[in-house]
Protein backbone atom coordinates (compact mmCIF):
# COMPACT_ATOMS: atom_id res chain seq x y z
CA UNK A 1 0.00 0.00 0.00
CA UNK A 2 1.20 3.52 -0.83
CA UNK A 3 2.93 5.32 2.08
CA UNK A 4 2.84 9.06 2.81
CA UNK A 5 5.75 11.03 4.22
CA UNK A 6 5.75 14.81 3.93
CA UNK A 7 8.74 15.19 6.25
CA UNK A 8 11.04 14.70 3.24
CA UNK A 9 9.68 16.22 0.08
CA UNK A 10 11.18 15.45 -3.35
CA UNK A 11 14.11 17.63 -4.41
CA UNK A 12 12.18 18.54 -7.57
CA UNK A 13 9.86 20.68 -5.45
CA UNK A 14 12.79 22.88 -4.41
CA UNK A 15 13.28 23.85 -8.06
CA UNK A 16 13.81 27.57 -8.67
CA UNK A 17 10.56 27.83 -10.68
CA UNK A 18 8.51 26.74 -7.68
CA UNK A 19 10.58 28.82 -5.27
CA UNK A 20 9.93 31.92 -7.38
CA UNK A 21 6.20 31.23 -7.31
CA UNK A 22 6.25 30.67 -3.54
CA UNK A 23 8.22 33.88 -3.02
CA UNK A 24 5.77 35.90 -5.14
CA UNK A 25 2.79 34.49 -3.20
CA UNK A 26 4.50 35.37 0.09
CA UNK A 27 4.95 38.93 -1.12
CA UNK A 28 1.25 39.26 -1.91
CA UNK A 29 0.28 37.62 1.38
CA UNK A 30 2.28 40.30 3.17
CA UNK A 31 -0.12 42.94 1.81
CA UNK A 32 -3.20 40.87 2.59
CA UNK A 33 -3.99 42.29 6.04
CA UNK A 34 -3.40 45.87 4.88
CA UNK A 35 -5.95 45.41 2.11
CA UNK A 36 -8.47 43.83 4.46
CA UNK A 37 -8.18 46.69 6.95
CA UNK A 38 -8.35 49.37 4.26
CA UNK A 39 -11.42 48.19 2.35
CA UNK A 40 -13.79 46.22 4.65
CA UNK A 41 -16.95 47.30 2.82
CA UNK A 42 -15.67 46.46 -0.65
CA UNK A 43 -14.23 43.15 0.53
CA UNK A 44 -17.60 42.18 1.97
CA UNK A 45 -19.10 42.64 -1.50
CA UNK A 46 -16.19 40.72 -3.07
CA UNK A 47 -16.80 37.90 -0.59
CA UNK A 48 -20.44 37.60 -1.65
CA UNK A 49 -19.46 37.50 -5.34
CA UNK A 50 -16.73 34.91 -4.74
CA UNK A 51 -19.12 32.61 -2.85
CA UNK A 52 -21.47 32.53 -5.82
CA UNK A 53 -18.65 32.08 -8.32
CA UNK A 54 -16.94 29.32 -6.30
CA UNK A 55 -20.14 27.36 -5.79
CA UNK A 56 -21.00 27.67 -9.48
CA UNK A 57 -17.53 26.87 -10.89
CA UNK A 58 -16.73 23.90 -8.64
CA UNK A 59 -20.01 22.24 -9.53
CA UNK A 60 -19.79 23.13 -13.23
CA UNK A 61 -16.43 21.33 -13.41
CA UNK A 62 -18.34 18.17 -12.45
CA UNK A 63 -21.18 18.83 -14.91
CA UNK A 64 -23.62 20.16 -12.27
CA UNK A 65 -25.56 23.20 -13.52
CA UNK A 66 -28.46 25.48 -12.82
CA UNK A 67 -29.53 28.90 -14.10
CA UNK A 68 -27.81 32.08 -12.88
CA UNK A 69 -31.01 33.17 -11.16
CA UNK A 70 -31.43 29.86 -9.34
CA UNK A 71 -27.73 29.79 -8.42
CA UNK A 72 -27.90 33.19 -6.75
CA UNK A 73 -31.12 32.28 -4.95
CA UNK A 74 -29.56 29.06 -3.64
CA UNK A 75 -26.25 30.58 -2.53
CA UNK A 76 -28.05 33.46 -0.81
CA UNK A 77 -30.40 30.93 0.83
CA UNK A 78 -33.50 32.54 -0.65
CA UNK A 79 -34.78 29.27 -2.10
CA UNK A 80 -34.74 25.54 -1.42
CA UNK A 81 -33.17 23.11 -3.95
CA UNK A 82 -35.62 21.71 -6.49
CA UNK A 83 -33.65 18.84 -8.03
CA UNK A 84 -30.51 16.71 -7.65
CA UNK A 85 -28.20 19.32 -9.17
CA UNK A 86 -29.54 22.05 -6.92
CA UNK A 87 -29.20 19.76 -3.89
CA UNK A 88 -25.51 19.36 -4.63
CA UNK A 89 -25.08 23.09 -5.25
CA UNK A 90 -26.76 23.86 -1.91
CA UNK A 91 -24.52 21.32 -0.19
CA UNK A 92 -21.39 22.97 -1.59
CA UNK A 93 -22.72 26.33 -0.38
CA UNK A 94 -23.05 24.96 3.15
CA UNK A 95 -19.57 23.46 3.34
CA UNK A 96 -17.99 26.53 1.76
CA UNK A 97 -19.69 28.79 4.33
CA UNK A 98 -18.57 26.51 7.16
CA UNK A 99 -14.95 26.65 5.98
CA UNK A 100 -15.09 30.43 5.58
CA UNK A 101 -16.43 30.89 9.10
CA UNK A 102 -14.61 28.21 11.09
CA UNK A 103 -11.42 27.15 9.27
CA UNK A 104 -9.25 27.83 12.33
CA UNK A 105 -11.13 25.12 14.22
CA UNK A 106 -11.38 22.51 11.47
CA UNK A 107 -8.37 20.18 11.63
CA UNK A 108 -8.23 18.01 8.47
CA UNK A 109 -8.40 14.62 10.18
CA UNK A 110 -10.23 11.64 8.69
CA UNK A 111 -13.40 12.07 10.73
CA UNK A 112 -13.57 15.75 9.81
CA UNK A 113 -13.22 15.00 6.09
CA UNK A 114 -16.07 12.51 6.43
CA UNK A 115 -18.22 15.12 8.17
CA UNK A 116 -17.52 17.68 5.44
CA UNK A 117 -18.46 15.11 2.80
CA UNK A 118 -21.64 14.31 4.74
CA UNK A 119 -22.54 18.02 4.76
CA UNK A 120 -21.81 18.26 1.03
CA UNK A 121 -24.68 15.80 0.49
CA UNK A 122 -26.98 16.92 3.31
CA UNK A 123 -29.77 17.88 0.88
CA UNK A 124 -29.65 14.50 -0.87
CA UNK A 125 -31.10 11.89 1.52
CA UNK A 126 -30.33 8.94 -0.77
CA UNK A 127 -26.63 9.76 -1.13
CA UNK A 128 -23.56 8.12 0.33
CA UNK A 129 -22.52 11.37 2.01
CA UNK A 130 -20.13 10.95 4.91
CA UNK A 131 -19.09 7.40 3.96
CA UNK A 132 -16.07 6.12 2.11
CA UNK A 133 -16.64 4.37 -1.20
CA UNK A 134 -18.15 0.91 -0.95
CA UNK A 135 -16.87 -0.28 -4.33
CA UNK A 136 -13.65 0.10 -6.27
CA UNK A 137 -13.71 3.01 -8.70
CA UNK A 138 -11.73 4.23 -11.66
CA UNK A 139 -10.97 7.63 -13.14
CA UNK A 140 -11.98 7.41 -16.80
CA UNK A 141 -12.04 9.72 -19.78
CA UNK A 142 -14.24 9.63 -22.87
CA UNK A 143 -12.86 10.61 -26.27
CA UNK A 144 -14.68 12.43 -29.07
CA UNK A 145 -16.00 9.09 -30.38
CA UNK A 146 -17.68 8.30 -27.06
CA UNK A 147 -15.17 5.59 -26.18
CA UNK A 148 -14.25 5.52 -22.50
CA UNK A 149 -10.88 4.39 -21.16
CA UNK A 150 -9.40 4.15 -17.69
CA UNK A 151 -6.98 6.98 -16.94
CA UNK A 152 -6.15 6.02 -13.34
CA UNK A 153 -7.10 3.27 -10.92
CA UNK A 154 -7.38 4.66 -7.36
CA UNK A 155 -6.90 2.86 -4.06
CA UNK A 156 -9.34 0.00 -3.51
CA UNK A 157 -12.43 0.48 -1.35
CA UNK A 158 -11.01 -1.94 1.24
CA UNK A 159 -7.76 0.02 1.58
CA UNK A 160 -9.32 3.49 1.53
CA UNK A 161 -10.05 4.13 5.26
CA UNK A 162 -6.49 3.22 6.27
CA UNK A 163 -5.02 5.20 3.38
CA UNK A 164 -6.91 8.35 4.38
CA UNK A 165 -5.90 7.87 8.03
CA UNK A 166 -2.23 7.70 7.08
CA UNK A 167 -2.56 10.56 4.59
CA UNK A 168 -4.11 12.99 7.08
CA UNK A 169 -1.76 12.00 9.91
CA UNK A 170 1.33 12.49 7.73
CA UNK A 171 0.11 15.87 6.49
CA UNK A 172 -0.75 17.20 9.96
CA UNK A 173 2.64 16.08 11.31
CA UNK A 174 4.43 17.84 8.44
CA UNK A 175 2.48 21.07 8.91
CA UNK A 176 3.16 21.06 12.64
CA UNK A 177 6.88 20.43 12.14
CA UNK A 178 7.09 23.60 9.97
CA UNK A 179 9.97 22.09 8.01
CA UNK A 180 8.51 22.88 4.59
CA UNK A 181 6.33 25.66 3.28
CA UNK A 182 2.61 24.78 3.39
CA UNK A 183 2.36 26.06 -0.19
CA UNK A 184 4.32 22.97 -1.25
CA UNK A 185 2.67 20.53 1.13
CA UNK A 186 -0.95 21.46 0.37
CA UNK A 187 -0.89 20.58 -3.38
CA UNK A 188 0.96 17.34 -2.53
CA UNK A 189 -1.82 16.44 -0.09
CA UNK A 190 -4.53 17.30 -2.62
CA UNK A 191 -2.91 15.18 -5.32
CA UNK A 192 -2.63 12.21 -2.94
CA UNK A 193 -6.25 12.71 -1.86
CA UNK A 194 -7.39 12.63 -5.49
CA UNK A 195 -5.32 9.53 -6.19
CA UNK A 196 -6.93 7.74 -3.24
CA UNK A 197 -10.34 8.94 -4.58
CA UNK A 198 -12.00 7.99 -1.30
CA UNK A 199 -15.68 8.55 -2.16
CA UNK A 200 -18.19 7.16 -4.60
CA UNK A 201 -18.93 10.72 -5.66
CA UNK A 202 -17.80 14.25 -4.80
CA UNK A 203 -14.03 13.70 -4.83
CA UNK A 204 -13.30 16.70 -7.07
CA UNK A 205 -15.49 19.09 -5.12
CA UNK A 206 -14.08 17.84 -1.83
CA UNK A 207 -10.53 18.38 -3.12
CA UNK A 208 -11.33 22.03 -3.90
CA UNK A 209 -13.01 22.60 -0.54
CA UNK A 210 -10.05 21.01 1.23
CA UNK A 211 -7.70 23.23 -0.77
CA UNK A 212 -9.45 26.31 0.60
CA UNK A 213 -9.50 24.91 4.13
CA UNK A 214 -5.78 24.13 4.15
CA UNK A 215 -4.81 27.45 2.54
CA UNK A 216 -6.92 29.42 5.03
CA UNK A 217 -5.45 27.52 7.96
CA UNK A 218 -1.98 28.50 6.72
CA UNK A 219 -2.94 32.17 6.38
CA UNK A 220 -3.58 32.31 2.62
CA UNK A 221 -7.17 33.57 2.54
CA UNK A 222 -7.28 35.01 -0.98
CA UNK A 223 -9.81 32.32 -1.96
CA UNK A 224 -12.41 34.13 0.14
CA UNK A 225 -12.36 37.10 -2.21
CA UNK A 226 -11.16 35.68 -5.54
CA UNK A 227 -12.63 32.33 -6.55
CA UNK A 228 -9.91 29.72 -7.00
CA UNK A 229 -12.56 27.40 -8.39
CA UNK A 230 -13.23 29.83 -11.25
CA UNK A 231 -9.53 29.94 -12.10
CA UNK A 232 -9.42 26.14 -12.10
CA UNK A 233 -12.55 25.90 -14.27
CA UNK A 234 -11.04 28.33 -16.78
CA UNK A 235 -7.95 26.10 -17.04
CA UNK A 236 -9.78 22.80 -16.69
CA UNK A 237 -7.92 21.06 -19.51
CA UNK A 238 -4.56 21.99 -17.99
CA UNK A 239 -5.82 20.85 -14.59
CA UNK A 240 -6.64 17.39 -15.90
CA UNK A 241 -3.36 17.23 -17.83
CA UNK A 242 -1.22 17.98 -14.77
CA UNK A 243 -3.32 15.65 -12.63
CA UNK A 244 -2.63 12.85 -15.09
CA UNK A 245 1.07 13.73 -15.35
CA UNK A 246 1.52 13.74 -11.58
CA UNK A 247 -0.50 10.58 -10.91
CA UNK A 248 1.51 8.27 -13.22
CA UNK A 249 3.43 5.80 -11.08
CA UNK A 250 1.66 7.04 -7.94
CA UNK A 251 0.95 3.60 -6.46
CA UNK A 252 4.67 2.78 -6.46
CA UNK A 253 5.70 6.27 -5.25
CA UNK A 254 7.41 6.89 -8.61
CA UNK A 255 5.21 9.83 -9.57
CA UNK A 256 6.32 13.43 -9.95
CA UNK A 257 4.46 16.06 -7.94
CA UNK A 258 6.06 18.92 -9.89
CA UNK A 259 3.36 19.55 -12.60
CA UNK A 260 0.49 19.52 -10.12
CA UNK A 261 2.25 21.66 -7.50
CA UNK A 262 3.35 24.19 -10.14
CA UNK A 263 -0.20 24.43 -11.49
CA UNK A 264 -1.65 25.01 -8.01
CA UNK A 265 0.92 27.66 -7.15
CA UNK A 266 0.15 29.46 -10.41
CA UNK A 267 -3.56 29.40 -9.57
CA UNK A 268 -2.93 30.85 -6.10
CA UNK A 269 -0.58 33.53 -7.45
CA UNK A 270 -3.10 34.43 -10.17
CA UNK A 271 -5.77 34.89 -7.50
CA UNK A 272 -3.51 37.14 -5.43
CA UNK A 273 -2.63 39.27 -8.44
CA UNK A 274 -6.30 39.72 -9.28
CA UNK A 275 -7.04 40.50 -5.63
CA UNK A 276 -4.30 43.13 -5.50
CA UNK A 277 -5.46 44.76 -8.72
CA UNK A 278 -9.08 44.99 -7.62
CA UNK A 279 -8.26 46.38 -4.17
CA UNK A 280 -5.74 48.89 -5.49
CA UNK A 281 -8.28 50.19 -8.02
CA UNK A 282 -10.81 50.53 -5.23
CA UNK A 283 -8.33 52.25 -2.90
CA UNK A 284 -7.87 55.00 -5.44
CA UNK A 285 -10.64 57.01 -3.82
CA UNK A 286 -9.58 60.14 -5.68
CA UNK A 287 -11.22 58.73 -8.79
CA UNK A 288 -14.92 58.84 -9.51
CA UNK A 289 -16.70 55.56 -10.20
CA UNK A 290 -16.73 56.18 -13.99
CA UNK A 291 -13.00 56.98 -13.86
CA UNK A 292 -12.33 53.73 -11.99
CA UNK A 293 -14.09 51.86 -14.80
CA UNK A 294 -12.02 53.76 -17.35
CA UNK A 295 -8.85 52.83 -15.45
CA UNK A 296 -9.86 49.17 -15.59
CA UNK A 297 -9.84 49.39 -19.39
CA UNK A 298 -6.51 51.27 -19.17
CA UNK A 299 -4.79 48.30 -17.56
CA UNK A 300 -6.51 45.53 -19.53
CA UNK A 301 -6.47 44.38 -23.14
CA UNK A 302 -9.23 41.85 -22.52
CA UNK A 303 -12.90 42.02 -23.41
CA UNK A 304 -14.90 43.13 -20.37
CA UNK A 305 -18.61 42.47 -19.99
CA UNK A 306 -20.89 44.37 -17.62
CA UNK A 307 -20.92 41.27 -15.43
CA UNK A 308 -17.11 41.13 -15.21
CA UNK A 309 -16.90 44.85 -14.42
CA UNK A 310 -19.55 44.44 -11.72
CA UNK A 311 -17.61 41.56 -10.18
CA UNK A 312 -14.41 43.61 -10.13
CA UNK A 313 -16.23 46.62 -8.65
CA UNK A 314 -19.00 45.17 -6.47
CA UNK A 315 -19.55 48.63 -4.93
CA UNK A 316 -20.57 50.13 -8.31
CA UNK A 317 -24.17 49.63 -9.44
CA UNK A 318 -25.05 48.19 -12.85
CA UNK A 319 -26.77 51.44 -13.81
CA UNK A 320 -23.58 53.41 -13.09
CA UNK A 321 -21.57 50.89 -15.13
CA UNK A 322 -23.98 51.25 -18.06
CA UNK A 323 -23.72 55.04 -17.99
CA UNK A 324 -19.90 54.88 -17.84
CA UNK A 325 -19.76 52.42 -20.75
CA UNK A 326 -22.07 54.60 -22.84
CA UNK A 327 -19.81 57.58 -22.21
CA UNK A 328 -16.64 55.64 -23.10
CA UNK A 329 -18.30 54.33 -26.27
CA UNK A 330 -19.35 57.83 -27.33
CA UNK A 331 -15.81 59.05 -26.70
CA UNK A 332 -14.43 56.22 -28.82
CA UNK A 333 -12.28 55.02 -25.95
CA UNK A 334 -13.81 51.52 -26.01
CA UNK A 335 -15.39 49.33 -28.68
CA UNK A 336 -18.50 47.22 -28.28
CA UNK A 337 -18.14 43.60 -29.42
CA UNK A 338 -20.70 40.84 -29.62
CA UNK A 339 -24.43 41.13 -29.05
CA UNK A 340 -27.08 40.04 -26.60
CA UNK A 341 -25.71 38.02 -23.70
CA UNK A 342 -22.32 37.91 -25.40
CA UNK A 343 -21.93 41.70 -25.41
CA UNK A 344 -18.57 42.90 -24.14
CA UNK A 345 -16.31 45.93 -24.43
CA UNK A 346 -12.62 46.34 -25.20
CA UNK A 347 -10.29 49.31 -25.22
CA UNK A 348 -9.84 50.97 -28.61
CA UNK A 349 -6.07 50.61 -29.04
CA UNK A 350 -6.29 52.34 -32.43
CA UNK A 351 -7.44 55.58 -30.83
CA UNK A 352 -4.98 58.41 -31.27
CA UNK A 353 -3.55 59.90 -28.07
CA UNK A 354 -2.72 63.53 -27.57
Amino acid sequence: MRTFDYQKIPDELLHYELMNLVSAIHEHKGKQELYIEATPGVLSAMLDVAKIQSTDASNRIEGIYTSDERLQALVREKSEPRNRSEQEIAGYREVLALIHDSYDYIVPRTNIILQLHRDLYQFNPSSMGGRFKNADNVIAETNSHGISKTRFTPVTAFETPEAVNRLTAAFIDAIQSEKYDPLLLIPMFILDFLCIHPFNDGNGRMSRLLTLLLLYRSGYIVGKYISLEVLIEKTKETYYDVLQASSQGWHDARNTYFPFVKYYLEIILGAYRDFSMRVELTLNRGLSKPDRIRELFDISLQKLSKKIISEKFPDISISTIEVALASLLKEGYIIKVGAGRSTAYIRNTDQKTT
